[in-house]
């Protein structure tokens, strides 16, 4: 922390020298350097943020030379020992300091100026350590934390030790994702937070004088760090945000990208099909078969999602559960006398090219019980509450069913999303506009939409009544129908007008227009999934 006017003139070595403070300008600056010259003209010799120690002998003799010379080269002011060279300031000369904007200190008694500037200087390179040796922690703390594969959750605690404040990373729906609460306790801190945080900037700064850094490559930012107070050290707290920040981008991407390691075989040729990086389908084939796939007529592309039967796990155990995950998959499968390929697609998914045991039935039989099977096996495993079997459109060839399974993820992570139901499989057929926007949830620029669009309801602006949101709802829901609109919110048309006009205004949009009726309409039930979602999951981990 750089050392100011204020706390230079109250060293003990300075207040030694009695000191009058005679022009109090940029008092609070911090200094550079304590430069000792009585010349007319330092100018040459100064770099800028000098605080000058001077007999008075220049300022004596021209004192408009002296300090403009001082004021040219970016000095913060000048402290002048009375009794050697100049036994007074003259008025002129303070008024002079001020306009030039310069800090003035005369001393009554003679002091050691080599004691200050030793005084000042020492404390000065300690403070230059000190940032040093901060930064050096805390590039060892996030670089360790990044070897170890930590958390997103361990992340975000360790900023909240070094810099010992609350810490909070949200998503761009302004959802909280990992809480450090600086030893308080979180519920307080995460009060209100949607509401809070949309008042917010999304940089540093603010009414509420919060630190911020977002997270994620430039122009696909997926959330924010945030200390939600004022920092005492607002250059520091930027610092570890910036530096935690790097380490969350890096675990997200290790994370997503990692697989099982006694499955890189068959992740890895399933990964060279998605990435192009194979696409003879001879090729493909060949090693599919080595693997294991038993050739077939038509294959399936297939995706199984579990839900966690508790609440967040760190990234070890997630690993391990997914690793279970696939086992009981794989093992469900073949016991059924089904071959295929598996991989660990992102966490609580499994993704399949399946060769059916044609034996067993028709297809549509032969799914519909694996289902079932898998629904049972999945429960056995670690109390999984709920488990989709989601199945793509069998094709002939192994690289278009491999291209199929993310068709096959779009249809389980949508199914996993919907209420639950006694459904053995789903289909596409099953999903629809509801389904598509369950898929996209989690994506930054859905999100950013539906913020963007609804911001003036979502932030609690004054005057702007509770209902608003929920008028905006039914009346999307009604095609703009106003008749049944008074009818089904028990208002009178006149009344109902005068709100859809405030609601209008706020938002506005005009509410008759056919394009910003379809884009709020998006926007609300992206909302209103995002609530739902959420509640299901506070009501499964009771």
């Amino acid at each position: 922390m750089s050392l100011t006017v204020r706390e230079v003139i109250e060293l003990p070595v300075l207040r030694q020298g009695m000191p009058q403070v005679l022009s109090s300008c940029r008092f609070e600056d911090p200094i550079r350097w304590v430069h000792i010259g009585d010349i007319p003209d330092l100018s040459a010799l100064l770099q800028g943020g000098e605080l000058v120690l001077t007999t008075g002998v220049a300022l004596d003799s021209a004192p408009r030379r002296y300090l403009q010379g001082l004021a040219d080269a970016g000095a913060v002011g000048v402290v002048v020992e009375l009794g050697t060279a100049v036994s007074a300031v003259p008025d002129s000369v303070v008024a002079l300091a001020q306009r030039l904007d310069l800090v003035l200190v005369a001393l009554h008694r003679q002091i050691r100026f080599v004691d200050v500037t030793e005084a000042v200087h020492r404390r000065i390179v300690a403070a230059q350590y000190d940032e040093v040796a901060f930064a050096r922690r805390v590039h060892e703390t996030f670089t360790e934390l990044s070897m170890l594969r930590a958390s997103a959750g361990a992340i975000v605690d360790a900023a909240g030790r070094i810099l010992d404040e609350p810490v909070v990373l949200e998503d761009l729906a302004h959802q909280a994702l990992a809480v450090a609460a600086d030893g308080g306790s979180a519920v307080s801190l995460l009060a209100d937070w949607e509401q809070r945080s949309r008042r917010s900037p999304t940089h540093s700064g603010g009414s509420e004088g919060w630190t911020v850094t977002s997270v994620g490559p430039r122009g696909e930012e997926w959330g924010r760090l945030i200390v939600p107070r004022k920092s005492d050290d607002r250059a520091r707290a930027t610092m570890v945000l910036e530096r935690a920040s790097a380490a969350l981008a890096l675990h997200r991407m290790i994370e997503r990208d990692r697989s099982g390691l006694h499955q890189q075989a068959q992740s890895g040729l399933i990964d060279d099909v998605l990435l192009s990086r194979m696409t003879d389908e001879h090729e493909v084939a060949a090693r599919a078969h080595a693997l294991g796939l038993r050739k077939a007529a038509r294959y399936f592309s297939v995706a199984v999602r579990a839900q966690p039967p508790t609440g967040h796990t760190d990234p070890v155990a997630a690993q391990r559960r997914n690793t279970r995950l696939l086992d009981t998959v794989t093992h469900t499968a073949n016991a059924a006398g089904h071959s295929g390929l598996f991989s660990i697609r992102r966490d609580g998914e499994i993704g399949a090219v399946l060769a059916l045991n044609a034996a067993r039935g028709g297809a549509e039989k032969i799914l519909h019980a694996l289902g079932l099977r898998l629904r049972t096996d999945l429960q056995r495993l670690d109390g999984t509450q709920r488990s989709v079997f989601a199945v793509g459109e069998p094709v002939t060839t192994i690289t278009d069913a491999i291209r199929g399974l993310r068709q096959a993820a779009h249809i389980g992570e949508v199914a996993i999303a919907m209420p639950a139901t006694t459904q053995a499989l789903f289909r596409a057929t099953d999903v629809r506009l509801r389904g598509l926007i369950a898929l996209l949830r989690d994506d930054p620029r859905v999100q950013q939409f539906a913020e963007t669009e609804l911001k003036a309801l979502l932030a609690g602006e004054p005057g702007n009544e509770p209902s608003h949101l929920e008028v905006l709802r039914h009346y999307l829901q009604l095609a703009g129908n106003k008749a049944a609109l008074a009818q089904r919110l028990h208002i009178s048309r006149p009344a109902l007008y005068k709100r859809l006009t405030t609601l209008g205004r706020i938002l506005g949009v005009d509410l008759d227009d056919a394009e910003s009726m379809t884009s709020l309409h998006v926007a609300v039930l992206i909302l209103d999934h995002r609530r739902q979602v959420d509640l299901t999951a506070q009501t499964g981990t009771r």
